[in-house]
C-alpha cells in the first residue's frame, strides 16, 4: 500500500459529501438558495459527534464552567448597547458595469473581478439580518436574528451568578446559531449567512487576562490535534491592532490550511470589560461581581474562545480525506478513499456486514446489530449494511469513515465467532461473538 494523498481538492470533497449523505445544497430541486446548506444523514451525526466532543471537553472536562441556550431573537436594544447597530459593518462596493457587489478590503485590485468594470466608492454595509415580531411591520416591531451567539451570554451573567454563585475565573458556555447577511459567500460551508458556533465567554478579574487568552489559545489548539486534527495544516494568526474588533483588546485566530488555502476556524478574543459595562450602562442593571475578599464590585475582563461549527466540520472532513492505491482481492490495483476520522467524530461507529442475504447468514447478522447497538457502549450509530458484495461495503464504509466493520459469515453458524475489520490497517480479526461488545468498546476506546 502507498502513501496516503495529504490534499484534496475542494470538488472533490464536495462531491463526497452530496454522495455519501453528508451535506446538501438547501432547496436544491428549486434551483438551491445561495450559501445555505442542509446537512445530510451522515453529516448531522458527524457535526452533532463535533459538537458533542466540545462540550466533553469545554464544559463537562472543567469544574469552572457552565452551559447555557440563550434565544436567538433578542431585545434590540441589546444590539444598540453591544454596538452591533452601529459598527457591524463591512465595506461593500458594486460593478457599474454587471452590479456584481464585493467586500472592499478583500478585493486585490480595484476593478470587478467579475467584468473587469469599474467599482463604486465603498460604503457601509451592516450585516445583521432584520426580522419583524408581531402583525405589524414597522419601526417598532423591528428586530434582528443575532449575529454572534456571545450577547446572550452578557445579558444573562447576572443571572448565571445568582443561579450558580461561581467564583471567578469561570465560563459560561453555549452551541448555537448566528446570522450574518455576508456580502460575498462561498468555499462551501466556509462562508454562509447561516451557521452554528460553539463559544464560550470566559471571565477573569483585570489584570489576569493576558495570561489567560494565552491559555486559552493553547487549549483550544490542543483540543483539535486531541482528536487527530494533522497540526502541520494548523497555523495561529495574531490580528493586527488595525483590524481588532471595536470590542477587543487582542485576538488570536486558529486558522486550518483548507483545501483553498488558509482560513480562521476559530477566534479567541480579549473583549476586556466592553460588553458587561455597555449593558450595564443601557440596561441599567449591574452587571458586576462581588468580590468577598475585598469587598468590592468588579467588572470582570472576559476570554472568548468562538468556534465555527460548520467550519470545523469542514476541516475535519478535508484532513480525513485520503486517497490509497492497494491490492484488491482479485490482485487488481486500486485507489481506496478513506475518511481517517477520530473514532469519537466518525458519523458510523460500527457497521455488521452479513457476508451475503442468504437466509441462513440474516437472523444471526440481525442479532449481533441488535445486540451491538442495544449495549449502549458505541456511543453513536450503528449500521446493518447488506447491499452489494462485501467489498464494496467494505470501500463505502471506508469513505464514510467508519472505524470498525464486524462480518459475520458462514463460519459464524458453526463457531459463534465473527471477523473485525480496521479501517485504517483494513487488518482483520476473529472474535467470540460473546466477547464482540467489549472488544469493540475497547478498540473505540483506545
Amino acid at each position: 500500500m502507498t502513501e496516503p494523498s495529504t490534499t484534496v481538492d475542494l470538488g472533490t470533497l464536495v462531491s463526497l459529501c452530496k454522495r455519501r449523505g453528508f451535506i446538501f445544497q438547501s432547496s436544491e430541486i428549486y434551483g438551491g438558495l445561495a450559501s445555505t446548506w442542509d446537512y445530510g444523514p451522515l453529516g448531522v451525526e458527524l457535526k452533532n459527534n463535533i459538537k458533542n466532543a466540545w462540550w466533553k471537553a469545554m464544559v463537562w472536562g472543567r469544574a469552572d464552567m457552565v452551559g447555557l441556550d440563550a434565544a436567538i431573537l433578542m431585545h434590540t436594544d441589546v444590539w444598540k448597547a453591544s454596538g452591533h447597530a452601529e459598527r457591524f459593518n463591512d465595506p461593500l462596493v458594486e460593478c457599474k458595469e454587471c452590479n456584481s457587489r464585493f467586500r472592499a478590503d478583500e478585493l486585490d485590485e480595484q476593478i470587478c473581478s467579475n467584468c473587469g468594470g469599474e467599482l463604486s466608492e465603498p460604503r457601509e454595509f451592516n450585516q445583521m439580518l432584520q426580522t419583524h415580531l408581531g402583525p405589524v411591520q414597522d419601526d417598532t416591531s423591528l428586530t434582528y436574528l443575532r449575529p454572534e451567539t456571545a450577547q446572550g451570554i452578557f445579558v444573562n451573567f447576572g443571572n448565571v451568578l445568582t443561579a450558580t454563585r461561581r467564583k471567578l475565573p469561570f465560563g459560561i458556555a453555549q452551541i448555537g446559531k448566528s446570522f450574518r447577511n455576508e456580502i460575498t459567500t462561498g468555499s462551501f460551508t466556509f462562508r454562509t449567512r447561516e451557521f452554528e458556533i460553539m463559544e464560550l465567554e470566559f471571565f477573569v478579574r483585570p489584570g489576569e487576562d493576558d495570561e489567560w487568552h494565552e491559555r486559552w489559545v493553547t487549549d483550544c489548539m490542543a483540543w483539535y490535534t486531541g482528536l487527530g486534527m494533522n497540526a502541520e495544516r494548523l497555523q495561529l494568526r495574531v490580528h493586527d491592532p488595525k483590524e481588532l474588533a471595536h470590542y477587543a483588546k487582542a485576538t488570536t485566530d486558529i486558522e486550518y490550511q483548507y483545501p483553498w488555502g488558509w482560513g480562521e476556524m476559530q477566534g479567541i478574543a480579549n473583549r476586556t470589560d466592553y460588553d458587561l459595562k455597555a449593558h450595564s450602562e443601557a440596561s441599567g442593571e449591574s452587571l458586576t461581581f462581588f468580590d468577598d475578599d475585598t469587598k468590592e464590585h468588579i467588572t470582570p475582563y472576559v476570554i472568548e474562545p468562538s468556534a465555527g461549527v460548520d467550519r470545523t466540520v469542514l476541516a475535519f472532513l478535508a484532513d480525513a480525506y485520503t486517497e490509497e492505491e492497494t491490492i484488491s482481492a482479485k490482485g487488481k490495483a486500486e485507489t481506496r478513499v478513506v475518511l481517517k476520522i477520530h473514532p469519537d467524530l466518525a458519523p458510523i461507529k460500527v457497521a455488521i456486514l452479513p457476508l451475503s442475504r442468504n437466509e441462513k447468514l440474516v437472523p444471526l447478522a440481525r442479532k449481533v446489530h441488535q445486540s451491538v447497538q442495544s449495549s449502549g457502549v458505541m456511543g453513536g450509530l450503528v449500521q446493518y449494511d447488506d447491499a452489494q458484495g462485501i467489498g464494496r461495503r467494505y470501500r463505502r464504509q471506508d469513505e464514510v469513515g467508519t472505524p470498525l466493520c464486524v462480518t459475520v459469515d458462514f463460519d459464524s453458524l458453526d463457531d459463534d465467532a465473527v471477523t473485525i475489520r480496521e479501517r485504517d490497517t483494513m487488518a482483520q480479526e476473529r472474535v467470540k461473538i460473546d466477547d464482540l461488545v467489549d472488544e469493540l468498546k475497547k478498540r473505540l476506546n483506545g
